[in-house]
Protein backbone atom coordinates (compact mmCIF):
# COMPACT_ATOMS: atom_id res chain seq x y z
CA UNK A 1 0.00 0.00 0.00
CA UNK A 2 1.51 3.26 -1.13
CA UNK A 3 0.80 6.45 0.85
CA UNK A 4 1.24 9.92 -0.63
CA UNK A 5 2.87 12.07 2.08
CA UNK A 6 2.83 15.37 0.14
CA UNK A 7 0.24 17.05 2.42
CA UNK A 8 2.00 15.80 5.55
CA UNK A 9 5.36 17.11 4.33
CA UNK A 10 3.90 20.58 3.74
CA UNK A 11 2.19 20.84 7.16
CA UNK A 12 4.43 20.66 10.25
CA UNK A 13 2.52 19.33 13.26
CA UNK A 14 0.15 17.25 11.14
CA UNK A 15 -0.33 13.51 11.85
CA UNK A 16 -1.38 10.61 9.68
CA UNK A 17 -2.51 7.46 11.54
CA UNK A 18 -2.23 4.06 9.87
CA UNK A 19 -3.35 0.48 10.46
CA UNK A 20 -2.40 -2.23 8.01
CA UNK A 21 -2.80 -6.03 7.95
CA UNK A 22 0.23 -7.59 6.29
CA UNK A 23 0.23 -10.58 4.02
CA UNK A 24 2.23 -13.45 5.53
CA UNK A 25 3.49 -14.61 2.11
CA UNK A 26 6.84 -12.88 2.55
CA UNK A 27 6.92 -13.46 6.31
CA UNK A 28 7.76 -17.16 6.32
CA UNK A 29 10.43 -18.31 8.79
CA UNK A 30 11.69 -21.85 9.53
CA UNK A 31 10.63 -21.66 13.19
CA UNK A 32 7.13 -20.31 12.53
CA UNK A 33 4.61 -23.08 11.88
CA UNK A 34 1.63 -20.73 11.39
CA UNK A 35 0.24 -17.29 12.11
CA UNK A 36 -2.83 -17.60 14.35
CA UNK A 37 -4.03 -14.04 13.74
CA UNK A 38 -3.31 -11.35 11.15
CA UNK A 39 0.04 -9.55 11.34
CA UNK A 40 -0.96 -5.96 12.04
CA UNK A 41 1.11 -2.80 11.80
CA UNK A 42 -0.35 0.33 13.33
CA UNK A 43 0.84 3.71 14.39
CA UNK A 44 1.20 7.27 13.20
CA UNK A 45 3.37 9.28 10.83
CA UNK A 46 4.04 12.76 12.22
CA UNK A 47 5.61 15.87 10.77
CA UNK A 48 7.64 17.28 13.63
CA UNK A 49 9.26 20.56 12.59
CA UNK A 50 9.75 19.30 9.05
CA UNK A 51 11.02 15.88 10.13
CA UNK A 52 8.78 12.92 9.30
CA UNK A 53 8.63 10.29 12.06
CA UNK A 54 6.89 6.93 11.77
CA UNK A 55 6.08 5.39 15.17
CA UNK A 56 4.00 2.39 16.14
CA UNK A 57 4.09 -1.39 16.48
CA UNK A 58 3.72 -4.56 14.46
CA UNK A 59 2.05 -7.40 16.32
CA UNK A 60 1.68 -11.05 15.37
CA UNK A 61 0.36 -14.15 17.11
CA UNK A 62 2.31 -17.18 15.92
CA UNK A 63 2.57 -20.91 16.48
CA UNK A 64 6.30 -21.64 16.66
CA UNK A 65 8.51 -24.72 16.80
CA UNK A 66 11.06 -24.92 19.60
CA UNK A 67 14.61 -25.23 18.27
CA UNK A 68 15.61 -27.55 21.15
CA UNK A 69 12.66 -29.90 21.69
CA UNK A 70 10.61 -29.39 18.47
CA UNK A 71 7.41 -28.76 20.46
CA UNK A 72 4.86 -26.30 19.13
CA UNK A 73 4.13 -23.29 21.34
CA UNK A 74 2.23 -20.01 20.95
CA UNK A 75 4.17 -16.74 20.78
CA UNK A 76 3.05 -13.14 20.51
CA UNK A 77 5.64 -10.98 18.77
CA UNK A 78 5.49 -7.19 19.11
CA UNK A 79 7.94 -5.16 17.04
CA UNK A 80 8.31 -1.49 17.97
CA UNK A 81 8.55 0.98 15.10
CA UNK A 82 10.62 4.17 15.13
CA UNK A 83 11.68 5.39 11.70
CA UNK A 84 12.69 8.73 10.32
CA UNK A 85 11.51 9.34 6.75
CA UNK A 86 13.34 11.63 4.33
CA UNK A 87 12.65 12.93 0.84
CA UNK A 88 16.40 13.24 0.15
CA UNK A 89 19.58 12.16 1.89
CA UNK A 90 22.76 14.13 2.39
CA UNK A 91 24.65 10.94 3.25
CA UNK A 92 23.57 8.08 0.96
CA UNK A 93 24.82 5.40 3.36
CA UNK A 94 22.98 6.61 6.47
CA UNK A 95 20.84 3.71 7.77
CA UNK A 96 18.95 5.99 10.19
CA UNK A 97 16.65 7.33 7.47
CA UNK A 98 14.17 5.67 5.15
CA UNK A 99 14.20 7.38 1.75
CA UNK A 100 10.84 8.25 0.17
CA UNK A 101 10.40 8.10 -3.59
CA UNK A 102 8.42 11.06 -4.99
CA UNK A 103 6.94 11.71 -1.52
CA UNK A 104 5.43 8.19 -1.58
CA UNK A 105 5.81 5.63 1.20
CA UNK A 106 5.35 1.92 0.47
CA UNK A 107 3.92 1.08 3.90
CA UNK A 108 3.81 -2.69 3.33
CA UNK A 109 7.49 -2.72 2.35
CA UNK A 110 8.51 -0.71 5.44
CA UNK A 111 6.43 -2.80 7.85
CA UNK A 112 7.58 -6.13 6.37
CA UNK A 113 11.23 -5.02 6.48
CA UNK A 114 11.01 -3.94 10.12
CA UNK A 115 9.24 -7.18 11.11
CA UNK A 116 11.80 -9.35 9.29
CA UNK A 117 14.77 -7.48 10.80
CA UNK A 118 13.32 -7.87 14.31
CA UNK A 119 12.49 -11.59 13.99
CA UNK A 120 14.27 -13.92 16.39
CA UNK A 121 16.92 -16.21 14.93
CA UNK A 122 15.79 -19.11 17.11
CA UNK A 123 12.65 -19.95 19.04
CA UNK A 124 12.56 -21.60 22.46
CA UNK A 125 9.39 -22.83 24.16
CA UNK A 126 10.98 -21.64 27.42
CA UNK A 127 14.40 -20.36 28.44
CA UNK A 128 15.29 -23.52 30.38
CA UNK A 129 14.20 -25.96 27.65
CA UNK A 130 16.21 -29.18 28.04
CA UNK A 131 15.71 -30.35 24.46
CA UNK A 132 15.72 -33.93 23.21
CA UNK A 133 17.85 -36.91 24.24
CA UNK A 134 20.54 -37.35 21.61
CA UNK A 135 20.15 -41.14 21.71
CA UNK A 136 16.45 -41.97 22.09
CA UNK A 137 14.87 -38.64 21.09
CA UNK A 138 12.75 -38.32 24.26
CA UNK A 139 11.67 -34.83 25.25
CA UNK A 140 13.74 -34.13 28.38
CA UNK A 141 11.25 -31.46 29.51
CA UNK A 142 8.81 -34.30 30.24
CA UNK A 143 11.32 -36.10 32.48
CA UNK A 144 14.51 -38.08 32.28
CA UNK A 145 14.79 -40.82 29.66
CA UNK A 146 15.93 -44.41 30.29
CA UNK A 147 19.23 -44.04 28.46
CA UNK A 148 22.33 -44.71 30.50
CA UNK A 149 25.04 -42.07 30.32
CA UNK A 150 27.68 -42.74 27.71
CA UNK A 151 31.02 -43.78 29.04
CA UNK A 152 34.16 -42.15 27.84
CA UNK A 153 35.91 -44.73 25.58
CA UNK A 154 39.27 -43.52 26.89
CA UNK A 155 38.34 -44.90 30.32
CA UNK A 156 37.37 -48.38 29.03
CA UNK A 157 40.71 -49.86 30.16
CA UNK A 158 40.17 -48.56 33.68
CA UNK A 159 36.67 -50.05 33.77
CA UNK A 160 38.11 -53.44 32.83
CA UNK A 161 40.63 -53.19 35.68
CA UNK A 162 37.92 -52.19 38.16
CA UNK A 163 35.62 -54.97 36.95
CA UNK A 164 38.15 -57.67 37.87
Amino acid sequence: MSINLHELILNPGKKLPFRRELSTERLQFPGVAAYTSPVVGEGVIRNEAGLLLLEGTISADMLCLCDRCASEFPLTKVTPLELTLATELEDEENPDYYLLENEQLDLDDVLEGCFIMDMDSRFLCREDCKGLCSRCGANLNDGECDCKPERDPRLAVLEQLLGR
